[in-house]
């Protein structure tokens, strides 16, 4: 994966993009190619936050790569393989990762993010009935259903665990872009259904950079779901050449750890 922009915030998100917290954050997108045309994921880091306690909402990623198998063999970093040629690898903090062991798509390696739902029916009526995605798969025995927007992009797994989601304190959210114009419509349509709606919509600034509008829904289990419009995030999520030069400044002058060590503190516990 590739640092496609870092950038930093002084105080909190007003749509709470670094979750419920106040203080200074950055965020990093990492992928392997453009926004408009991957998957890519969100590193939120909050400079006051040790430690996060995680949930069952977030069950992983899974990526079609033998490559970062043997990248993961080549530094020793564990391996359990679940099924045939499939592999499980922990991420700091306590993500996991699926790693296929097949030559890498053509398109985006990342073929699915997998969520914990509490009801599978009723969660694919949501991300299918109100949220338009297309059903690829259903599996009523094993409890999981695949869902996406295009043959050709990642998909979305839900899989019922067969008990209440918790979603710990790291607060994750999916995100899609949208047409700007949809974003009112979705946002009607979610009233006249009588959906949460965690964000109504709302422009957010990034310093020296585009503002974007979202509307952030959240589905029958507490999934966060931000809805961007496409016209000015096109425009933010241009691919930064200096990308990894801003995170690796960023990492330097980060002095949060020994503030705390020199004040006899330790970093709160989200």
């Amino acid at each position: 994966l590739k640092v496609l922009r870092h950038e930093e915030f002084e105080e909190g998100c007003k749509a709470s993009c670094n979750g419920p917290y106040d203080g200074k954050w950055s965020k990093t997108m990492v992928g392997y190619g453009p926004e408009d045309n991957h998957f890519v994921a969100e590193l939120t880091y909050n400079y006051g936050i040790g430690e996060y306690r995680l949930g069952n909402d977030f069950l992983g990623i899974t990526l079609v790569s033998s490559q970062a198998v043997s990248n993961a063999r080549k530094m020793g970093w564990p391996l359990k393989e679940v099924t045939s040629g499939v592999f499980e690898a922990e991420a700091p903090g306590g993500y996991k990762f699926y790693l296929e062991d097949k030559e890498q798509l053509k398109q985006d390696p990342v073929w699915k993010v997998t969520l914990g739902v509490s009801d599978l029916q009723k969660s694919v009526s949501y991300w299918s009935g109100l949220l338009g995605m297309k059903v690829y798969e259903k599996d009523e025995e094993k409890q999981r259903a695949l869902l996406g927007y295009a043959d050709n992009q990642c998909k979305l797994e839900l899989k019922a665990g067969g008990g209440a989601v918790d979603h710990g304190t790291a607060f994750g959210r999916i995100a899609f872009s949208c047409a700007k114009d949809e974003l009112p419509s979705i946002e009607a349509l979610m009233k006249k259904e009588n959906q949460k709606i965690l964000t109504p919509l709302v422009s957010l600034d990034t310093p020296g950079k585009a503002t974007v509008q979202v509307v952030i829904l959240a589905d029958p289990d507490g999934h966060e779901i931000c809805f961007v419009g496409d016209e000015a995030f096109r425009e933010l999520s241009k691919v930064d050449p200096n990308g990894d030069k801003l995170l690796d400044d960023a990492m330097a002058a980060d002095n949060s750890d020994k503030w705390f060590a020199e004040h006899n503190m330790k970093k709160v516990s989200a």
